[in-house]
């Protein structure tokens, strides 16, 4: 067992022998009526929760490297209109942030990156095979503004978005919690 887990385990082990879990308890739906979509960074871990006053249960949160939609059809579009179809949120906010590791990013180091543990040409050869476009499906983007535009974008034209779900773009300084209003949803 790796020394994370490890460590992982035994604090949980305590957490629930000791009732921690109680001043979280909630319900599946979110009580702010909300979906919020944002990159993984490490920096918004708490920050992004503290800088928009939300507590536990107050919002579904959905996180991937840069708050990108993607695909219109893939897991993150799907997780949202869970959340709008069965979890009761009525507005769905982008939130990108500043210095974001996907900004910028270029696949040619990823792809290096990605042989240097191992993975072969003949496995990179076979999602061209299979219609994936790996230098399209690991680049980054240049303008976080117009990377949550397009995802705002994505979402609030999706064929299965139902009428009257507000769809909001925000960007976060990572350092401080500022947001700045990229897309104000009740606008458009």
């Amino acid at each position: 067992m790796s020394e994370i887990l490890n460590d992982i385990l035994d604090f949980n082990k305590k957490f629930v022998g000791d009732h921690e879990y109680e001043k979280y308890e909630t319900t599946k739906f979110p009580n702010k009526k909300m979906v919020i979509l944002t990159c993984m960074d490490t920096r918004l871990l708490e920050l992004l929760p503290k800088a928009l006053n939300l507590g536990n249960g107050d919002a579904k949160l959905i996180k991937n490297a840069g708050a990108i939609v993607s695909h219109p059809f893939g897991s993150i579009m799907r997780s949202i209109l869970i959340a709008i179809y069965q979890l009761q949120a009525k507005e769905v906010m982008v939130i990108a942030h500043h210095d974001c590791g996907m900004s910028g990013l270029k696949p040619e180091p990823v792809i290096a990156s990605m042989k240097e543990r191992g993975i072969t040409d003949e496995k990179l050869n076979t999602l061209t095979y299979s219609g994936i476009d790996i230098q399209q499906w690991l680049h980054g983007f240049d303008s976080v503004t117009d990377s949550v535009k397009s995802s705002v974008e994505m979402i609030k034209n999706h064929p299965l978005m139902p009428e009257g779900v507000l769809v909001h773009g925000l960007v976060i300084d990572p350092k401080t919690g500022k947001l700045d209003l990229v897309v104000d949803g009740t606008l458009n």
